[in-house]
């Protein structure tokens, strides 16, 4: 006999075993494939998330963000958000005059109550930033053209243009459009005394930020939310010229601006996913758990499978069968099993990745965050391969401490 036919021979074994023990087979397939798609789904978050973020970034079109520390909530307050940068206007001006700065601009950040009557208010965020044609991109309408009038010389007493930019969420919540007026304060007396004109719908701090927004000029935002005496923003960012260096400029900025946090684009994003370190590491876990689950499924069915068969196994070795051979029948098993589960955890990777991407456009907004890649799929089908040579390996060994002749007796 050839070493090829024994070996079609032995491999047929191990075939018509899956066929025999079908629902052992079923449910060491459904594991592996479990744990393959539980890997498959959250690396694809992870790598969503950033893509993602460096996406929003790229589209920002900033090369440098300046914060006095983190945006924090605080609850109970008004406006709920601690926007840390003092005196926004002044270090805005301050950077327009350096002759390496195309732009500056200071954003504000604050909760405010909305309303389209006067007397049912909701909550939304109410973003503070340049909204001239060139600043904001709108879907319908225009741009505020005056800008932030109302700063004026620094005494806020320029008037106000009561213009807003609604996201597309505030327009489907209240059914309204370009030329329909809300009410919109950091408190619902505040918002009574305010009503705003929508001029504009875009979606570009509402994709952003993952929320609802309406959009004004930073220091109309300031005046309805009570923080015209210090001038406060939650950050500023600057775009360069043409030919400008980022890496210079900041190193000027930082020996100029000591007390504020600077930042080029890849550091803030990495300054935003460490803010998240948390989240990260309960989804690597969670990724690992899932491996190891699948690991531990496997290898005690496969034990289970060789202690079963252990007389199988002996009348072959009576019939002269080597202990390479059984080998053989017990790796191509595993393998089966692990080549079909990972099979049907790509498969099912594909409504899983459109069912967490409804999920999250329904909780934060974005769309398309989690996507998959060639390099994914194949990682899962590299999982589902390892977890089976794993569990190979436990069941040879297994097998290398029994005896099967001895169960011939």
């Amino acid at each position: 006999m050839s070493r090829f036919t024994r070996w079609r021979g032995l491999i047929g074994v191990a075939v018509s075993i899956l066929r025999h023990e079908r629902t052992r087979t079923v449910l060491a397939v459904v594991g592996v494939a479990m744990a393959v798609l539980a890997s498959v789904l959250l690396v694809s978050v992870g790598i969503g998330v950033v893509e993602t973020g460096q996406q929003k970034f790229d589209q920002a079109g900033r090369d440098l963000w300046i914060s006095g520390g983190p945006i924090e909530i605080q609850p109970g307050s008004v406006g709920a958000f601690e926007n840390s940068i003092v005196g926004a206007h002044q270090l805005e001006a301050q950077l327009n005059a350096r002759e390496d700065v195309a732009t500056a601009d200071p954003f504000v950040f604050q909760a405010v109550y909305i309303s389209q009557n006067g007397s049912q208010f909701d909550s939304v965020i109410g973003v503070g930033a340049a909204s001239t044609p060139n600043a904001i991109p709108v879907s319908k309408g225009r741009a505020i053209k005056r800008g932030d009038i109302h700063y004026g010389d620094g005494n806020y007493n320029g008037p106000m243009v009561h213009e807003v930019i609604i996201g597309q969420r505030v327009a489907d919540r209240y059914n309204v459009s370009v030329g329909d007026t809300l009410y919109i304060g950091a408190t619902a007396s505040v918002a009574r005394q305010n009503e705003f004109t929508v001029v504009g719908i875009s979606n570009m701090y509402s994709s952003t930020v993952g929320a609802a927004t309406v959009v004004m000029p930073p220091s109309e935002l300031q005046e309805i939310a009570g923080l015209t005496a210090s001038d406060r923003a939650a950050m500023i960012t600057v775009k360069l010229k043409d030919g400008a260096s980022v890496t210079e400029t900041k190193a000027e900025l930082e020996r100029a601006y000591p007390e504020y946090t600077i930042r080029t684009n890849q550091e803030q994003l990495r300054a935003t996913l460490a803010d998240q370190a948390i989240v990260i590491a309960s989804g690597a876990s969670l990724v690992l758990l899932a491996i190891i689950a699948g690991v531990l499924l496997l290898m005690n069915l496969q034990l289970s499978f060789v202690a079963r068969y252990r007389e199988t196994f002996g009348a072959l070795t009576a019939l002269g069968t080597s202990q390479s051979s059984l080998v053989l029948v017990i790796v191509t098993n595993t393998l089966c099993i692990g080549l079909l589960g990972g099979l049907l955890g790509v498969a099912l990777a594909w409504p899983g990745v459109w069912a967490l991407n409804q999920v999250t456009v329904a909780i934060t907004g974005f769309e398309n965050v989690v996507s998959l890649s060639d390099r994914i799929l194949l990682g899962g089908v590299a999982v589902s391969i390892g977890i089976s040579l794993i569990g190979g390996i436990a069941a040879t060994l297994y097998l290398g401490r029994v005896h099967p002749l001895e169960h011939l007796r």
